[in-house]
């Protein structure tokens, strides 16, 4: 049986740029090339739990504009179970400016979040009961704070299982955190999260035990080339880097989040999800977009059984 995955949060379009390397402050470049499709951490990560095998409710909210006529368009044939779009009137679709350089396919990226930090109250209560028959409810902080709390109070009150990934940043008390089954930061937003610069593995396990004792009661921490570390319950797991040829990085951190919703609704333990996410992220990286980009299924299993050593890493607990 397929697991049920409701994903609340952005729709954005984005431009993308490839450089030799990032502009210096008032300098100009030329892109090897550009190009402009879906994306948002929301639309992104309900792909990707969708093409990881999951049943898939995306909520969110975009303009009354021509953007927002794309998102429609998108969405509706990218088969997802469901899909509840709201529209806003005062404020345009979000967009978001890519720049993506170097041999690594390192990223920038600046978002205006637009109609996506204006859900109201009304429109999370005509989701509750989307939100109570999902086995998880996945959400990021690209939305206004107040739905994403309501959306997330919701959840709890129907038994739904939470993941937050924290991104972007946005300040959100250890209450929050308290109601959430699983965070997943990056190093940045640890270190905004914790207080404790997250530069390697270590630093890593120092600060999923800080965000223990403000509440958090399971945490993977992305690390970039260096993997994730996942903490719960007094045990740590270092999940290792799949090997892979990147050529843009931007949708790595929603493939693996909407990766592991859809593994952990299909009943996989957390650290096996978690192994299957990083092989997922790990082919994602490898083509050029965000949302566009997912693998499948089947390509992510073909890589967890291309690279077996990595799975052996993954399931030794570490502390």
């Amino acid at each position: 049986m397929k697991g049920k995955v409701c994903v609340f949060g952005s729709f954005n379009l984005d431009i993308v740029a490839v450089m030799n390397r990032f502009p210096l402050p008032g300098e100009s470049l030329t892109a090897q090339h550009s190009m402009m499709g879906p994306g948002g951490k929301g639309a992104n990560q309900a792909t990707a739990a969708l093409r990881a095998g999951a049943r898939v409710h995306y909520i969110g909210k975009v303009g009354h504009d021509d953007f927002g006529t794309f998102a429609r368009r998108h969405l509706e044939k990218t088969g997802f179970d469901a899909i509840t779009l709201f529209t806003c009137k005062e404020k345009p679709t979000g967009n978001a400016l890519i720049y993506v350089a170097g041999n690594d396919a390192e990223n920038m990226i600046s978002v205006y979040p637009g109609a996506n930090t204006t859900v109201t109250a009304a429109e999370v209560t005509r989701c509750q009961p989307t939100v109570a028959a999902a086995d998880i409810l996945l959400v990021q902080l690209e939305n206004n704070l107040s739905a994403i709390q309501r959306m997330i109070d919701n959840a709890r009150a129907s038994g739904t299982f939470v993941i937050l990934n924290p991104a972007p940043w946005q300040k959100i008390s250890d209450a929050l955190l308290a109601k959430v089954d699983l965070l997943t930061p990056n190093s940045t937003e640890a270190t905004q999260l914790s207080g404790i610069a997250v530069t390697d593995f270590a630093s890593a396990q120092q600060a999923a035990e800080r965000l223990h004792r403000k509440g958090a009661r399971q945490v993977i921490i992305t690390l970039g080339i260096n993997g994730a570390l996942l903490s719960r319950a007094g045990q740590q797991w270092r999940i290792p880097l799949f090997p892979a040829q990147p050529l843009d990085t931007t949708g790595a951190g929603d493939a693996f989040n909407g990766a592991l919703a859809a593994r952990l609704a299909s009943g996989d333990d957390l650290p096996q999800a978690a192994v299957f996410a990083a092989a997922f992220a790990s082919l994602c990286v490898e083509r050029a977009g965000a949302a566009n980009a997912m693998p499948s299924y089947a390509e992510a299993l073909a890589r967890l059984q291309a690279h077996p050593q990595c799975v052996a890493e993954s399931l030794a607990v570490c502390a």
